[in-house]
């Protein structure tokens, strides 16, 4: 089974890990910790939220590049 040897491989691997960084990180991916922060917004932030939300979903976002270019233009300013 395919699946089965990929959670082996993964398993494996994980014992090995010392750092604990690294082990942090793959808790958070598996959301085994409690939130440690609870965000309080504003209705404005919300309102900011959702807007994002909505042009993510019509994929009018930014590449990494992009936007990088657009912050060192609005940066030398």
């Amino acid at each position: 089974m395919p699946g089965t040897d990929l959670k082996e491989k993964l398993i494996s691997k994980l014992k090995e890990i010392n750092d604990p960084a690294i082990l942090e990180e793959v808790s958070n991916l598996f959301e085994l910790q409690e939130p440690e922060t609870v965000y309080i917004t504003s209705e404005e932030q919300r309102k900011a939220i959702e807007e994002a939300k909505e042009q993510i979903q019509n994929k009018q976002t930014l590449s990494d590049k992009q936007a990088d270019k657009e912050a060192d233009e609005w940066l030398s300013e």
